[in-house]
């Protein structure tokens, strides 16, 4: 009866292209019995969903953050729309839907309170303290790997650590090619990405799904991203260039629909993923569009100091708290207290206040950032 529950889940591994990634063919960093009645890939979507980490997409910032509007993207907007865009292009293609939603959904799990800005702020830090760079993607197999499950992790196959380690969007090609992987070359790339920060430029997935990802995650937010820009009112519809909307489509889902098409259209029974030279031009095109329009205007110079003093003030105050053994510091009440003894007694101090602080959601922070304030004026003997 059990083998042929497992074969009714897994009937879908028949009809995969022979470049796509068989279930059975699933790593796993801890060996774990196989009596579960789950395909490996749809085990790891569970697994994903589940965890804390996932549920604090719903308050971190896109593009915008502090934002009076609940109809601007937030972070867990985009991994959907990622996972949608994704699947679709891998139905198409006949590859793995599960692993390619596993990815998806956890590709952004290590972004940290106001976007990318605040990761850059927490890169800083990190340099400055530890000599380490600080990446969302790779924040991103590390709590797969080491923080969930109150620092012990979630077992998750290596290749969707693999697709989260690789995804990142910034880098457009006009091909995608997996290139195999054992888990020492994976192990290797996880490390050198803290101490070389050229090589992020370089990372290729070990699987066509996680080519499949990589490159929806550009789908998933160029033509979105400007919906938000035009909804607040910071862009114009018509100073998109009209040689960008002629090749790709004047909104959201003509944008998507175009890019998919091409894919598809280019990479069926293929060992990559393609886009044609004029599609790929436009997204190029688009891309810089954005930055120039969005990104590069989406926090004020005043906006960028406050989250700026934000990170730094508590890093320096959940720091001090470390070394002082301050246990009524929240650093402790609210996250290690609950962390493994393999995690308090492996991971620096430095270390540990990033942690912290890159889980943290936006109103999270910022709630953090007054009830310090309030703590050094009672200290300070101002209140009473």
């Amino acid at each position: 009866m059990l083998d042929e529950i497992k074969a009714n889940m897994n009937k879908y591994n028949n009809l995969l292209s022979r470049y796509a990634t068989a279930n059975d063919k699933a790593i796993r960093l801890v060996h774990e019995d196989d009596n579960d009645i789950r395909p490996a890939f749809f085990r790891d979507i569970d697994r994903i969903l589940y965890s804390l980490s996932y549920t604090r997409y719903i308050d971190k910032t896109q593009v915008y953050s502090n934002q009076n509007n609940d109809h601007i993207s937030k972070r867990i907007t985009h991994v959907q729309m990622v996972s949608k865009i994704a699947r679709t292009i891998g139905r198409a293609l006949n590859l793995n839907e599960d692993l390619i939603e596993a990815i998806a959904l956890s590709h952004d799990l290590g972004h940290v309170p106001f976007g990318h800005v605040g990761e850059a702020i927490l890169n800083d830090i990190s340099i400055k303290y530890s000599k380490r760079y600080f990446n969302h993607n790779v924040q991103s197999v590390r709590i797969l790997m080491d923080l969930e499950h109150n620092g012990i992790g979630s077992n998750i196959s290596l290749q969707v650590l693999d697709g989260a380690l690789c995804h990142n969007g910034e880098f457009v090609d006009d091909e995608y090619y997996p290139k195999d992987k054992t888990i020492e070359d994976f192990l290797q790339e996880y490390e050198l990405t803290y101490i070389d920060d050229d090589i992020k430029k370089h990372l290729r997935p070990m699987t066509l799904e996680g080519c499949v990802v990589r490159i929806s995650d550009i789908i998933g937010y160029l033509g979105r991203d400007i919906e938000d820009a035009i909804r607040l009112g910071k862009l114009a519809k018509d100073q998109i260039p009209k040689d960008i909307i002629n090749t790709l489509g004047s909104d959201n889902s003509e944008i998507i629909n175009t890019i998919i098409m091409d894919i598809v259209q280019n990479s069926l029974d293929k060992p990559y993923i393609k886009i044609s030279s004029n599609i790929y031009k436009a997204i190029v095109d688009l891309k810089k569009f954005n930055y120039e329009y969005i990104y590069n205007n989406a926090n004020s110079k005043e906006r960028l100091q406050y989250y700026k003093t934000i990170f730094n003030t508590l890093f320096d105050y959940y720091y001090q708290a470390l070394e002082t053994n301050d246990k009524d510091n929240t650093i402790f009440t609210l996250f290690l207290n609950d962390m493994s003894d393999n995690y308090k007694n492996s991971t620096t101090n430095i270390q540990k206040c990033i942690d912290f602080i890159a889980g943290m959601t936006d109103d999270f922070i910022q709630e953090q950032y007054k009830n310090y304030l309030t703590v050094m004026e009672v200290k300070s003997g101002k209140t009473k």
